[in-house]
């Protein structure tokens, strides 16, 4: 099992230089990742800084780690927009970005206080849709396209990314959706939110049945505050991310991380 680092970039953590000396620290103590959440309005906080410039701020101050959002809202961004960011992201750090994608969350009012789209069935489809573009994009196609939300008229996304045949893909999946679980089969790897034993080993079964087998696929669990793991995640988790508060003092994650991943 690899073991990562989960921060959201807010309150003391609002702030690009840490961001980057956590990453580093984290890469010098034996951490596999740094993962940050990614959000323009929170109710804990309204210092937040932009997680994607943040990450190719960490990808220049690294060289092993890996690293990425988790999770980036695909419905409230222009596809052509986050693929020119995915890629520029897996260039700079030579092949080290993972992508997490979810349809997002009206938390702190982003989505309803910039008249973007709160129902949560419109924003499944245009994850949907829209992820689908990315990846293709991504892959290397000349894409023309005309979905129900998108419209891509014959473009391809050059240079190619350092990953082939493109960076990886992890979804997040709650509870017991089960749509979000076979999005997630179709991809790389899957977050699971709000789980528990038994929603945790239907998503496996889940996706098993979609591929055939957990082989390649990644399954990424957040650990409580404490840092103790759910008591299910050998059961199949193939990374496990220290997750800590949405604020929290910038001291308190140094600390942590400094005496590097569990043994």
């Amino acid at each position: 099992m690899k073991h990562g680092v989960f921060v959201a970039p807010f309150g003391q953590l609002a702030d690009p230089h840490k961001l980057v000396d956590l990453a580093a620290t984290a890469e010098e103590s034996g951490w596999d990742g740094v993962f940050l959440w990614d959000h323009v309005l929170r109710p804990e906080s309204n210092e937040i800084v932009d997680t994607w410039v943040a990450l190719g701020a960490m990808a220049a101050a690294t060289d092993r780690i890996r690293i990425g959002p988790m999770v980036t809202p695909v419905p409230r961004r222009r596809p052509i927009k986050l693929a020119r960011e995915i890629l520029t992201v897996d260039l700079m750090s030579d092949g080290r970005l993972t992508v997490g994608v979810g349809s997002g969350t009206d938390s702190g009012g982003e989505l309803s206080r910039f008249d973007e789209i709160v129902d949560g069935r419109a924003r499944g489809a245009r994850l949907e849709e829209g992820l689908d573009i990315i990846a293709r994009l991504l892959e290397g196609e000349t894409l023309a396209h005309l979905g129900e939300h998108f419209r891509v008229d014959g473009v391809s996304l050059e240079p190619r990314p350092a990953q082939q045949p493109r960076p990886p893909i992890w979804c997040a999946a709650r509870g017991s959706a089960t749509k979000p679980v076979r999005r997630a089969a179709r991809y790389d790897g899957m977050f699971p939110i709000d789980v528990d034993e038994a929603s945790f080993h239907t998503m496996l079964e889940t996706v098993a049945d979609e591929r055939g087998s957990l082989d390649g696929f990644d399954v990424c669990l957040r650990t409580d505050y404490d840092g103790a793991a759910p008591a299910f995640a050998e059961d199949g988790a193939t990374w496990l991310l220290r997750a800590f508060r949405p604020v929290v003092e910038h001291k308190t994650v140094f600390a942590a991380v400094v005496h590097g991943p569990p043994v």
